[in-house]
């Protein structure tokens, strides 16, 4: 289904490009952190990362009335949190975390919080990260950049955006305990805005 959608956007004649120069780490729980601008940016996600089979931090609004995914949502090994109620957050991304660390499971978290409806993402928030991070030390963080896919869904759902070039760039992994959690914050935060900043001059 995913692989279909990312398809589909070929008929308005967008395109999109992933980009990765470093090697994905294999047989250790992964982490890809990514800026979130549209409900178009997961699709090509499962596609290029199919091999590590990602599952997703969610808003638990999205486990109900959306045909497939929020069954996919449910039914996976994907995490719905609460975000009006912290305790049940916290203690869902903790366990979370040690089931990626137990049996190596890729999960990804937008750490904005919510979509950004523009090319530069909002400021991240640490305390989601940090608890999965926490949980699963052994893991690699993959900061992921995600540019111009917002413009697909400028006008709303309907009409996409026509002729978007989309591209989605993974950065340098970066081992979860080889650095203190906030220059590995950081670190990530700053290769995602870097790259969307050197794309995206003027905003």
């Amino acid at each position: 289904m995913n692989i279909g959608i990312t398809w589909s956007l070929f008929f308005l004649f967008s395109r999109i490009k992933f980009i990765n120069k470093y090697e994905i780490p294999k047989d250790a729980p992964l982490i890809i952190v990514s800026n979130h601008q549209s409900t178009y940016d997961i699709p090509p996600m499962y596609r290029y990362f199919s091999k590590n089979f990602p599952n997703f931090v969610s808003k638990k609004e999205l486990g109900k009335g959306i045909p497939s995914v929020s069954y996919n949502l449910r039914h996976g090994d994907n995490v719905l949190i609460d975000r009006s109620d912290r305790r049940q957050a916290i203690s869902t991304l903790m366990e979370f975390g040690e089931k990626i660390e137990k049996e190596n499971l890729t999960a990804v978290i937008f750490p904005e919080g919510t979509r950004s409806k523009i090319a530069i993402p909002k400021p991240f928030r640490e305390s989601g990260l940090k608890m999965m991070v926490k949980k699963a030390p052994s893991s690699y963080i993959i900061p992921l950049s995600i540019n111009n896919s917002w413009r697909l869904v400028r006008k709303g759902s309907f009409p996409l955006g026509v002729g978007i070039k989309v591209t989605m760039e993974a950065h340098e992994p970066i081992k979860s305990d080889s650095m203190s959690f906030e220059a590995l914050f950081e670190k990530t935060e700053g290769a995602i805005k870097e790259a969307l900043q050197k794309l995206n001059p003027n905003s």
